[in-house]
């Protein structure tokens, strides 16, 4: 009869023990969750102007013909016009670099289907490679001289010079704490609303820096504006006290 009270009492203390976890662990768990969701992420921009430091100026220019040699006795004669031209203007020969020769012999074209005129086209593409961009955009400029002296440019290249800014790893720290600041001061006036106080930094996403043009406009290209404009918007989640 003992035997048969005391499993009596063993059953109803189990039972309550399990309803009493089963209520704790629950609400344990709702609580740190809402404590987690009690955050705030913002979003923190910065910006800054920079001058490019590089140009590239990729000069493409062809020479036709149905006498090879003729042909390519007048493509020497344009790189020799163009390399005068660009030491004239302060350029040396380290900023100037002489690309491969490609030869079309249209003769040898089975697809062709119109007569040819003109068999050999033979075209020749220089760089100058140069940290005087400024100067390198005076000298572009002037590409009417080399014109006059016979000089036939690629038309493909609507674009051919390129300006370049190398500088962004020397200002990437001061601009992630610009655009960290501007977030944590956007945490705060979100936390005012709320009537919260801003905590640490819960997760932060620096995010990617962007080198637009600094004037854009409809089909702007930052790489043929001189002048240009780094961004970055970095994501911060704050916890929210």
């Amino acid at each position: 009869m003992k035997q048969t009270s005391n499993h009596n009492y063993i059953v109803p203390a189990i039972m309550a023990v399990g309803i009493l976890l089963a209520g704790f662990f629950p609400g344990y768990y709702y609580y740190h969750s809402k404590f987690n969701n009690n955050t705030v992420t913002v979003k923190g921009l910065a910006e800054r102007e920079v001058v490019s430091d590089l140009a590239i100026w990729k000069i493409k220019f062809v020479a036709t013909g149905n006498d090879l040699v003729a042909t390519k006795t007048n493509i020497e004669k344009q790189t020799k016009a163009i390399v005068e031209f660009l030491k004239s203007n302060g350029f040396d020969d380290s900023e100037i670099e002489s690309g491969q020769l490609e030869t079309h012999d249209i003769m040898a074209d089975a697809y062709r289907s119109e007569p040819v005129n003109t068999r050999f086209i033979l075209t020749k593409t220089m760089f100058l490679r140069s940290n005087k961009v400024m100067d390198v955009a005076s000298t572009f400029a002037k590409t009417g001289e080399l014109i006059s002296q016979g000089v036939v440019f690629d038309s493909e290249y609507m674009f051919p010079v390129s300006y370049i800014f190398t500088g962004l790893n020397e200002i990437k720290p001061q601009m992630l704490e610009q655009a960290t600041k501007n977030a944590h001061e956007a945490a705060i006036e979100f936390a005012k609303s709320s009537k919260s106080h801003v905590g640490k930094i819960h997760k932060a996403n620096q995010g990617v820096f962007s080198i637009l043009p600094r004037d854009e406009t409809n089909m702007s290209d930052a790489s043929q504006q001189i002048n240009k404009k780094v961004r970055v918007v970095s994501t911060i989640e704050y916890y929210l006290n």
